[in-house]
């Protein structure tokens, strides 16, 4: 091969990435999983060096889990035994108003083996910042033979061709830039996605809601304060927020030792434009008195945010994580939100290379991932609105009896709010793709979707229900494929021969499971249960007799008759 063809075929790729936080190195990994070729670029350096988002839902835990490292992620950020509590105070320093209590990583593991109902889940969430998080997902990227993971490569601009992308990248080292051709790209790269920009897709939604909190020009610092526990004689929590008419705040411990991510929100009239010592002063408000503190980072966001993108197609170009929805921070939403938009199109880009899934595949990412977006931000908003628009009383920290109903006042609320934002299985699982063209609907309906209850269901279209088997720890989630898996339940005898030699034919890897659990039987309301690559329910039934056609529909190579 001459040396302008060698050239010109390392530069070919299946899939390129722009963007490598948690949505990009996450779709890598799906992909790269699958054997496809990945090129991924980001202008940044390196991964996340501020704290960033702060909790990793129980559903991401699960597909960490799946991919073999959720064991590693919940080993870093805070220490095993630190609470995970959300501690509400007048100051830091000041009248403890509530504590909503969650356990310690220490906690979660040894109770999740017990839970059935709404938090009944192969994992429970994790409190971690993102930048403990991205170094792990890069690392098992770049173990993947066939993803290359590129920081420091800024895209230029790509085209279309049709059969294919071309993709200009500009090394930041040299300043070269590279030409980088591929099947598809995808655009994980952030609120000011240059992809989505490129592609003419405009956000919508509410774009700034005003509110005491929560709703305008917020500072954010990274900061190292080692004698902040001693200086506030409070218990240890993992978020503690402030109520009080001066400073509202919010922050989140990021080891346990002396590390936190500060979140103020700016007063009319005070600038962006501070010096550290103004930085600082604002964290001793918040505080309530003045303890050594040293900035690491800073930085400006606005808070108020729920939007989502028009589409999240177009050609062979793909949007995902905050390119395609912007949140603002109740509910931890928003990188959860970016993993699920990544699993979903990594096995369904897998299939379109591999050409064992139909193009109505592709276009069932947009169907089944934008109004999951709508749900996510406007849950968001809903949190912020509950918080934001509570507004403290000029008594709140009053040593009188004033100030004292004021504070149980303040403290029922708070505490029945922490339970709204920070118990929400019914978000966490309870996402559906109902209406999806590769979905097999069995005429059930599903139990209403409420944020803070998750009623287990196989009505296809959801996150498959789980279930403990025999022995400690053992998962159903635990004996899934990779890809497509076919559950066997109960005492069910059922001939699925039909399934495997379809798939077979299909070029789809599909793992045949008995489970024998009565349990999960009742649970899932059917002999078998055909379980997608991203452990949705697709199908359920009673027989193999339609396999053909069930693959068939769900593989989007036709519909059902």
């Amino acid at each position: 091969m001459s040396e302008a063809r060698l050239n010109a075929a390392k530069d070919s790729w299946d899939v390129v990435i722009v963007g490598g936080g948690p949505c990009g190195l996450m779709l890598a990994i799906e992909l790269g999983r699958r054997g496809v070729r990945v090129f991924l670029a980001d202008a940044k350096d390196s991964t996340a060096t501020n704290p960033q988002a702060n909790a990793t839902q129980a559903r991401t835990m699960e597909h960490y889990r799946r991919l073999g490292f959720a064991e590693e992620i919940r080993s870093l950020g805070l220490p095993p035994e630190f609470p995970t509590d959300i501690a509400y105070s007048t100051r830091f320093s000041d009248y403890e108003l509530a504590r909503f209590r969650l356990p310690s990583a220490l906690e979660a593991r040894k109770k999740v083996a017990g839970l059935t109902g709404s938090w009944s889940a192969a994992e429970l969430p994790h409190r971690v910042s993102q930048k403990f998080v991205e170094p792990v997902l890069r690392s098992h990227a770049e173990r993947l033979p066939s993803v290359s993971v590129n920081y420091a490569h800024r895209l230029i601009g790509f085209i279309d061709k049709g059969t294919h992308i071309e993709a200009d990248i500009e090394r930041l080292d040299d300043g070269a830039v590279i030409r980088k051709t591929g099947r598809f790209i995808v655009g994980a790269d952030g609120a000011r996605s240059i992809i989505r920009k490129h592609l003419g897709i405009e956000y919508s939604g509410d774009r700034g809601a005003k509110r005491d909190f929560l709703g305008g020009q917020m500072l954010a610092l990274y900061l190292n304060c080692p004698a902040f526990y001693e200086t506030v004689g409070h218990p240890p929590a993992w978020m503690n927020v402030t109520f009080n008419r001066e400073r509202r705040a919010f922050m989140a411990a990021v080891d346990g030792r002396g590390e936190f991510a500060f979140h103020t929100q700016l007063r009319p009239g005070e600038s962006t434009r501070l010096s550290r010592s103004d930085m600082v002063n604002l964290f001793h408000q918040a505080v309530g008195v003045e303890v050594n503190a040293e900035i690491l980072s800073h930085g400006t966001w606005l808070a108020g945010a729920a939007l989502v993108a028009d589409r999240y197609t177009s050609g062979n170009a793909f949007l995902a994580g905050d390119a395609a929805h912007l949140f603002t921070t109740t509910g931890g939403l928003g990188y959860n939100t970016a993993v699920d938009d990544a699993v979903n199109l990594g096995w369904k880009l897998a299939g379109a290379v591999n050409g064992s899934l139909g193009p109505v595949v592709l276009d069932s990412y947009e169907i089944e991932r934008r109004p999951l977006a709508v749900r996510n931000t406007n849950f968001a908003r809903l949190f912020a609105d509950s918080i934001g628009n509570f507004l403290p009383v000029p008594e709140i920290e009053e040593d009188s009896p004033k100030g004292e109903a004021a504070r149980v006042h303040a403290g029922h609320y708070l505490l029945a709010h922490a339970k709204a934002e920070f118990n929400i299985p019914g978000i966490t699982f309870g996402a559906r793709y109902d209406g999806s063209p590769v979905i097999c609907a069995d005429g059930t309906s599903p139990p209403p979707d409420t944020p803070n209850q998750y009623v287990p269901t196989a009505t296809p279209g959801g996150r498959a229900p789980h279930v403990w088997l025999d022995g400690a720890g053992h998962s159903l989630y635990d004996v899934f494929g990779f890809d497509w898996t076919l559950l066997r339940l109960g005492a069910a005898s059922q001939d699925v021969e039909p399934f495997r030699s379809d798939a077979s034919a299909l070029g789809i890897n599909l793992k045949i499971v008995d489970v024998p659990s009565v349990e999960a039987r009742d649970l899932y309301g059917a002999d078998l249960a055909l379980i997608r690559p991203d452990q949705v329910v697709a199908w359920r039934g009673r027989s193999a007799v339609e396999a053909s056609v069930v693959l068939s529909h769900v593989c989007g190579q036709r519909g059902l008759s």
